[in-house]
């Protein structure tokens, strides 16, 4: 049996209203990210209040939790691109170190093409 190896990346949980879900999703898909998982309606209490987990009007009046995992440098840049957007808009990114498996699941389009 071959023993499973890790590598660093970081994982990127970030928090916002549903309404700005896609601008999230642009900002990831620009910066090559491999995936995401994406957890709506969530429920929670913040500096804004409490927040209930049922959609109220529609999705975008939910928080939404997008949850990916990269490598540092392209954390960094993600970081950076949502800046402005926390600057104007409630919501939180939650940053962690984590060892994964199977890296090759994590590489980006450009990455592929590099290591085939």
């Amino acid at each position: 049996m071959q023993e499973l190896k890790h590598s660093e990346m970081k994982k990127l949980e970030i928090v916002v209203q549903g309404e700005y879900q896609d601008f999230v999703l642009d900002l990831l898909e620009r910066a090559a990210v491999s995936g995401y998982t994406i957890l709506h309606n969530l429920s929670g209490k913040g500096s804004h209040g409490s927040h209930e987990g049922h959609l109220m009007f529609n999705e975008d009046d939910v928080l939404v939790m997008i949850i990916t995992a990269v490598p540092e440098d392209l954390a960094a840049a993600i970081l950076e691109g949502l800046t402005p957007f926390f600057n104007k808009h409630m919501g939180v990114v939650f940053t962690s170190d984590i060892q994964v498996t199977r890296l090759d699941k994590f590489a980006t389009p450009s990455q592929t093409k590099v290591n085939t």
